[in-house]
């Protein structure tokens, strides 16, 4: 099967960061391609802080999205 994968994305580059636990304040490991885990002390769910999204940094957002669709996301948004 053929998926349709965007250009600007590598499972390669995966980073991890400590976040700590707003229930109990246990450290909590958080890699980049998750937005949440639980605490494995006390069950509560640890998001990562906002996120950019791919339109602000990735240089293939344009072509992933298309021109017409990159305009109405990026219209009014500060460039980066």
């Amino acid at each position: 099967m053929d998926y349709h994968r965007c250009p600007g994305h590598s499972d390669r580059i995966l980073r991890a960061a400590i976040y700590l636990c707003p229930q109990c304040g246990n450290e909590v490991e958080i890699f980049s391609d998750e937005a949440r885990v639980r605490c494995r002390r006390c069950g509560q769910h640890v998001y990562r802080e906002r996120t950019p999204s791919c339109i602000e940094w990735c240089a293939a957002a344009r072509q992933c999205l298309g021109e017409e669709r990159w305009r109405e996301l990026t219209e009014g948004k500060p460039r980066q």
